[in-house]
């Protein structure tokens, strides 16, 4: 069931959260993510970042320098670190040569229930802005999504409380529940901001690095698949890698083959239909533009 009310400026709807979608919590996928790793051996470093890819490469690898930990020379480099990616950045250029700004801003946050929501979702849109609410864990808690109009985020607003504050200037407008909603963004212990934008590069790889998720071709939360498109990608990838013998060109070239159809069908979930959901159509020609079993 779904209801809905709207005017030439303001929509409100709601419906019953009953997707048939298995769907887990960032924050549950990353412990499950972390946990496998650390269980396999893998070294984890916190709190550190690349700072330069040192006299380039050369037969025996590439030689990384750190913000604090001391270089040391790796078979290959995955950049995996985001739309923002520090490696894309070092490795083929600034930022603004790939990124395609969509128009849009999104914070994202939890908070208690105290809509008392039961696997019940609301959505209200006046003008250029709008957010969207749902229960989760049980009805336990709320996940709450602002969204509005705007230019590309400058780089000198990433303070979380400086984003709070300009997110609330954007949204106080709004009418129903959004005093509420911002009392929550201000007490809010986790946030995720930006604005949208999506990634697009002729070449996913350099020598010995490769890119892979959202620092290669994110496709932007507008379209829901950015955590499809890296888990699928890390396992295209290592399966090309084990299928190659490790022969690095070779296994970033079959990376690239199989996975760019994927990704084309994926990202354009975000722009195909501005403003509005993507078709279902075009949601079931992305899920099964590729296949994992050959």
């Amino acid at each position: 069931m779904r209801i809905s009310f709207r005017d030439d400026r303001f929509c409100t709807s709601s419906g019953r959260l009953d997707s048939e979608d298995i769907e887990l919590l960032r924050e549950d996928l990353v412990r499950v993510l972390h946990d496998r790793a650390a269980a396999e051996g893998v070294e984890l470093v916190f709190g550190d970042t690349v700072t330069a890819f040192d006299r380039g490469e050369d037969e025996d690898g590439a030689f990384v320098r750190f913000e604090r930990a001391e270089p040391r020379r790796f078979d290959l480099v995955v950049g995996a670190d985001g739309l923002h990616s520090t490696v894309r950045r070092l490795a083929f250029g600034p930022e603004e040569r790939f990124a395609r700004h969509l128009g849009m801003h999104l914070a994202i946050f939890s908070a208690n229930n105290f809509l008392a929501l039961e696997d019940w979702q609301l959505w209200l849109r006046e003008g250029e802005a709008g957010y969207g609410v749902y229960p989760v864990r049980g009805n336990s808690e709320l996940r709450i999504s602002f969204g509005f109009a705007g230019e590309p985020l400058s780089a000198g607003r990433r303070d979380p409380e400086a984003q709070k504050a300009f997110v609330a200037e954007r949204m106080t407008a709004l009418r129903w529940e959004t005093p509420r909603l911002l009392k929550a963004l201000a007490e809010a212990p986790d946030l995720y901001y930006d604005s949208m934008a999506q990634i697009h590069l002729d070449h996913w790889s350099r020598g010995r690095i490769v890119l892979l998720g959202d620092a290669g071709y994110c496709a932007s939360p507008l379209s829901g698949q950015g955590t499809s498109l890296a888990l699928v990608g890390a396992y295209v990838l290592a399966d090309a890698l084990t299928r190659s013998g490790g022969e690095h060109h070779a296994a970033y070239a079959e990376y690239e083959r199989r996975l760019r159809p994927f990704v084309r069908l994926n990202q354009a979930l975000a722009t195909d239909n501005p403003g509005g959901p993507a078709s279902e159509e075009s949601v079931e020609r992305a899920k099964n533009a590729i296949a994992l079993d050959g």
